[in-house]
């Protein structure tokens, strides 16, 4: 698997709640999540840990004291109550699906770390390319399939357009998608053909408004 993470400095968010399953990171600034679905990392020494954005949240950073509503637009807050902003915070919890070494960050094991990620270690959203190589093993696809959240299949879905969007929706990369897909989920067709028709749908879209 051909994946190397580079650290920019630009680092999105800080882990401040972990398990070897899932981690929550608080982003660096408010509104600046990855979009759901996407893949992060954390450098965790010694270990690059892979998670997939699946659940944004924004909230007051004082735990009994909820955001009221203003009638402004976010402009006229900014101007008139600029205080407001600074007592909101930005969430994401990132569900684990992979894992490399620090020595080794090319061999990534789409499994569970051996260990959680590091609280206050930082976290970077992945390139395109690092998206891209991730994928290259779609084991990880289990991991999200088998997660038990409501929210399952939108995950899934939300994932598989960044798989796809990382390689432009080229048709070998949807199919190849489609068969792990089927392997995965053989035994609920309806959930299958529901979730294969959502990704074909959004393939179309991308293809129909590229230029021609």
């Amino acid at each position: 698997m051909t994946v190397m993470p580079v650290n920019n400095g630009d680092w999105v968010a800080e882990v401040i709640e972990s398990s070897t399953t899932e981690f929550t990171a608080e982003c660096r600034e408010l509104n600046g999540s990855p979009p759901f679905g996407a893949l992060v990392r954390v450098c965790s020494s010694p270990w690059w840990i892979y998670g997939v954005v699946h659940h944004i949240s924004t909230q007051s950073i004082e735990p009994y004291r909820r955001p009221m509503a203003f009638g402004k637009t976010e402009e006229e807050l900014r101007q008139e109550q600029p205080q407001i902003y600074a007592l909101l915070r930005t969430h994401f919890k990132a569900l684990v699906v992979g894992y490399a070494s620090e020595e080794q960050p090319n061999l990534i094991v789409q499994a569970v770390p051996p260990v959680p990620a590091r609280l206050h270690t930082f976290v970077y959203a992945c390139t395109t390319e690092e998206v891209a190589g991730f994928s290259e093993d779609l084991a990880f696809l289990r991991i999200v399939v088998n997660a038990t959240r409501g929210l399952s299949d939108e995950l899934l879905v939300a994932v598989c357009r960044h798989i796809l969007l990382a390689c432009d929706y080229r048709r070998d990369q949807l199919v190849r998608v489609g068969k792990e897909l089927c392997r995965l989920l053989r035994d609920d067709y309806l959930r299958l053909t529901h979730l294969l028709r959502r990704i074909e749908a959004q393939a179309e879209r991308v293809k129909n408004s590229s230029p021609t």
